[in-house]
């Protein structure tokens, strides 16, 4: 009877990469926008506060 067997070290990996991808993704996109907050999630209030001041 042939045994299922995973490889954790490499499921590890694999997620531990797309979480370091993620956040390169979100401090690439803050730093070529030049502005603190890019999305609601970053900062909700201070998103509202900085609309309010622009318009």
């Amino acid at each position: 009877m042939p045994a299922i067997s995973t490889n954790t070290a490499a499921n590890s990996a694999v997620r531990y990469l797309n979480i370091n991808s993620m956040q390169e993704t979100s401090a690439l996109s803050k730093l070529s926008s030049g502005s603190r907050i890019t999305s609601a999630s970053d900062d909700a209030a201070g998103l509202a506060i900085s609309t309010r001041i622009s318009s």
